[in-house]
């Protein structure tokens, strides 16, 4: 896997993730709609950590800094 995500993009879906773990735990979102906030904060953490998201690829967006030679 190619590396898609810059660390902005990263730091943010950390921050998102976070906000959503937060807002679950302290029981302002829950039910359905907090389970699936769950595991979409679940995706989000994953993709951060190996700075890759599966839904740029086929996109061809990059939000990585392109190394000039």
């Amino acid at each position: 896997m190619k590396k898609n995500m810059g660390s902005a993009d990263r730091i943010v879906r950390f921050i998102i993730a976070a906000i959503i773990g937060v807002l679950y735990y302290t029981g302002n979102i829950g039910g359905t709609l907090g389970i699936v906030l769950l595991v979409l904060a679940g995706v989000f953490v994953l993709t951060s950590f190996i700075s890759f998201c599966p839904l740029y690829a086929p996109f061809g967006i990059s939000t990585c800094a392109v190394k000039q030679k």
